[in-house]
């Protein structure tokens, strides 16, 4: 079985279209979907519907959350708090009631599922060290944990010995006693300088993760932030995915 997982929309609806035709390409047979539709971007209404309809699992990011109004942004970053503002005068109710089925964590197969950490996901932490990983392990059961909301494609893989490895590799294949944290990258707000959309492809026929990376028109995405009037750094960072 072939498996998407895509997290971290932001509002970037060329950039979900694309995804969701190459996964249409890739013959996935479910769509995993790990938090933050909005934020940032100009088509949170549409991400949320396009998600809401193609997607098995939804799950809630820290950004869905403030959306809704159900957290503070006073711990977000300035260009955050503006975005975020636009997007809470331009989220209909519709969308709003969407969001609300969405979950915090969810089990498929050997998976578990979350948006931030399996360390109360609630709380949104980042995994993005090996010494952050550690701890982390310890909280969940499954041998994969699948994570957003660091916009870094990475995984880190603990042997049966207890040793913990962080890989920034395209493609891996697990190994049976192995046990893996994999962060899926973002669709929306690429971060590791790649400014293609990323999501991953988990195939448990063969055994594989594989990164997807996706080209869409950034500059389209640019021109509707900068009529938005939204800062210029978020529509500056995606054209070098940082």
């Amino acid at each position: 079985m072939k498996i998407a997982l895509i997290s971290d929309v932001h509002g970037n609806l060329e950039a979900l279209e694309n995804v969701l035709r190459d996964i249409e390409k890739q013959g996935a047979e479910k769509i995993h979907f790990l938090g933050d539709a909005v934020g940032y971007g100009c088509n949170p209404n549409e991400c949320v519907k396009l998600i809401s309809n193609h997607c098995d699992i939804k799950l809630l990011g820290n950004h869905d959350f403030a959306a809704m109004g159900l957290e503070s942004i006073e711990n977000f970053n300035q260009m955050a708090k503006a975005s975020m503002d636009w997007t809470q005068t331009k989220l209909k109710p519709k969308s709003v009631r969407l969001l609300a089925d969405f979950d915090m964590d969810a089990v498929f197969l050997d998976y578990y599922l979350v948006h931030s950490s399996p360390t109360e996901p609630e709380k949104w932490r980042y995994i993005l060290s090996i010494d952050q990983a550690e701890d982390h392990f310890e909280k969940f059961s499954q041998t994969f944990c699948f994570v957003g909301h660091s916009h870094s494609p990475t995984y880190f893989e603990k042997d049966p010995e207890g040793y913990i490895t962080q890989h920034f590799k395209p493609e891996m294949e697990y190994n049976r006693g192995y046990r893996y944290i994999i962060n899926i990258g973002s669709v929306g707000q690429p971060r590791d300088n790649d400014p293609r959309a990323c999501y991953v492809i988990a195939d448990t026929d063969t055994n594989s993760i594989i990164y997807r990376r996706v080209e869409y028109d950034i500059n389209k995405t640019q021109d509707k932030m900068r009529k938005a009037k939204l800062p210029d750094f978020l529509i500056e960072r995606l054209a070098v995915g940082a």
